[in-house]
């Protein structure tokens, strides 16, 4: 039924639907479904302490034998000035008070840290059947021991020349990332300026722009997304939002609510609690942190944690996209069926 079949014979899948890696959502239990099911699932593991990365590399393992995509990421390692850490101090300081929370009284380390050469290990003893990155990619040596070892490389682009950026280091495929999509921006060459290119004008350039397959991401929730995504040159989708509740889902507190009553005007892009640009749910909170000067990704999660923890239902930092409303419910596999069926229909609907 699908009119470009690159991407299913490049990933060896059923259906070309990528469940997007969404880290600190992902699990093991609903990568596994949605590989189940035919499509390819993906686990975000770009937050995980090493020892954590191994083990659900090995949950995985028990529960599928098909492949499943493991993201990491591949940002510049941040520095930070005393400066900045004093008046990020300064300005945030009603946001403690009002919380009930202490300040940081340390300097940032570091949360986690870029695709190294120790994650590289750790791939390279049980290769994954395709390795996502964000944020650009690792040193090239690293990718070629990949491919060496067989796994495909994907990476996101937002504009068509990170594409070709992408294309000319050997990626396998392209995730054409819209500004539609949930979570962190995938912006890598122009971070300050992030060109905020939507995805129905993104994918046809970049699709016209590499010979690469190109996946589309932002946006999609339901059969007539992704068959959009199709005619605009397009060889398969990820999506996030659409697979974000599902029951094998990592539970976050008040992020479920969130999705569920997202609208497409619900959400916005802010840098303020990462550091990064990441599109999530619109509060109070977030409109007013967007006048803060971040300290670098990952570092402001430093000063934005003791909040997050503090008080949820006021500084939530729920990741989704613009489509929530179009999402559907139930456990992984229905809603990759169903993702399916509607693209069929809508397929039939432009054929006639």
């Amino acid at each position: 039924m699908w009119p470009d079949n690159r991407l299913i014979d490049l990933l060896d899948i059923e259906h070309p639907i990528i469940l997007a890696p969404m880290a600190g959502t992902t699990t093991p239990a609903l990568a596994a479904a949605v590989s189940n099911a035919g499509g390819l699932g993906s686990h975000g593991c770009a937050t995980m302490p090493l020892d954590t990365l191994r083990a659900h590399i090995r949950e995985i393992a028990a529960q599928t034998n098909r492949g499943v995509n493991l993201n990491f990421f591949c940002h510049v390692a941040p520095e930070m000035t005393q400066e900045h850490h004093n008046q990020l101090l300064d300005v945030l300081a009603p946001y403690y008070a009002a919380a009930g929370v202490s300040a940081p009284d340390t300097m940032p380390q570091a949360p986690y840290t870029p695709f190294g050469p120790e994650h590289l290990a750790i791939l390279l003893e049980h290769p994954p059947a395709v390795a996502s990155f964000h944020f650009g990619l690792p040193e090239a040596d690293a990718i070629a021991s990949l491919k060496a070892a067989g796994t495909r490389i994907l990476s996101s682009a937002t504009t068509v020349a990170e594409a070709k950026w992408l294309a000319a280091r050997n990626v396998d495929a392209i995730i054409a990332q819209g500004w539609e999509a949930g979570g962190h921006r995938g912006v890598f060459l122009d971070v300050e300026n992030d060109a905020q290119i939507g995805l129905l004008a993104l994918v046809p350039q970049i699709a016209s722009a590499v010979d690469v397959p190109v996946i589309a991401a932002g946006g999609i929730a339901d059969g007539r997304g992704i068959a959009a995504a199709f005619a605009l040159g397009a060889s398969g989708v990820q999506i996030g939002t659409g697979f974000l509740t599902s029951d094998e889902s990592a539970p976050k507190a008040h992020h479920f609510e969130s999705t569920d009553g997202g609208s497409d005007d619900s959400t916005r892009i802010s840098c303020s609690v990462s550091g990064r640009p990441a599109r999530a749910h619109r509060t109070a909170w977030l409109n007013a942190m967007a006048q803060v000067a971040a300290a670098p990704f990952p570092l402001m999660y430093h000063y934005t944690r003791p909040l997050l923890a503090a008080d949820s239902a006021t500084h939530h930092f729920s990741l989704y996209g613009q489509s929530a409303a179009l999402a559907p419910s139930g456990p992984a596999a229905n809603r990759l069926a169903w993702f399916v069926e509607e693209a069929q229909r809508a397929f039939e609907r432009i054929s006639r």
